[in-house]
């Protein structure tokens, strides 16, 4: 039987359109950068703050290139020691709502729904996800490769959605990432974009395909379909 999120609407963006215009809204990467990127995503994902010199041995870049990258980038968060704790939808620390990421053991954390769906493909790991529904308080989990959204639990789970109209500032957090968000329902997801205008609700396999969409827009050189996502 055909969802309601499954019909066609032609309303609605497509994933790849909903991709386009997210990596239209972030920095261009070139080769060296998406080393970055990657190297930072996949030692956070060890769970602890990410030290400048651990990244600049693991993407090739020289420190004090990395160095004026992230000063330059949004979306970068360092602790005192200047250690990196936030990055691009990654973080080390429980955000508030919580978003689960859980990799051989290692638990840590994303800043909305769409960031669990798309950093598992970098990472190159089957993660565990869990989220809580912010209008019925229920549960929400799901394993996530670069393959596919796996055991999605409830099964009619669902995803909030905005597209960007401008390029991510340092508010992203607040601009984008509060209105991406897991719903145990359509229903449930209805009741909440009904009062963020701009928002959709997207299934989690439709929000799961933006993700991947979204990977092969930012790290295009690094992406290759047989391996997936490598350095």
């Amino acid at each position: 039987m055909t969802t309601r999120l499954e019909e066609k609407d032609e309303t609605k963006p497509t994933a790849d359109e909903i991709a386009e215009a997210i990596v239209a809204a972030m920095p261009v990467l070139d080769l060296s950068d998406q080393r970055i990127m990657l190297s930072i995503r996949r030692l956070m994902a060890k769970g602890e703050p990410v030290a400048i010199d651990a990244i600049a041995q693991a993407s090739g870049v020289p420190r004090g290139e990395l160095e004026s990258k992230l000063a330059w980038w949004p979306g970068v968060y360092r602790n005192d020691e200047g250690r990196v704790v936030g990055f691009w939808g990654q973080a080390i620390d429980r955000l508030d709502p919580e978003y689960r990421l859980t990799a051989d053991g290692k638990a840590t954390y994303t800043w909305c729904a769409l960031d669990t769906l798309f950093i598992p493909g970098q990472l190159g790991q089957r993660v565990l996800v869990e989220a809580s529904d912010p209008i019925d308080g229920g549960k929400v989990s799901l394993v996530v490769d670069r393959n596919g959204a796996h055991d999605v639990s409830p099964s009619g789970a669902a995803v909030s959605m905005v597209v960007p109209d401008g390029p991510f500032g340092f508010d992203v957090i607040e601009s984008f990432c509060h209105r991406v968000l897991f719903f145990t329902s359509p229903e449930s997801g209805e009741k909440w974009t009904a009062k963020h205008p701009g928002t959709i609700v997207l299934s989690v396999q439709e929000a799961f395909e933006v993700g991947r969409a979204l990977n092969a827009g930012v790290l295009p050189d690094l992406l290759t379909v047989e391996s997936g996502l490598r350095l």
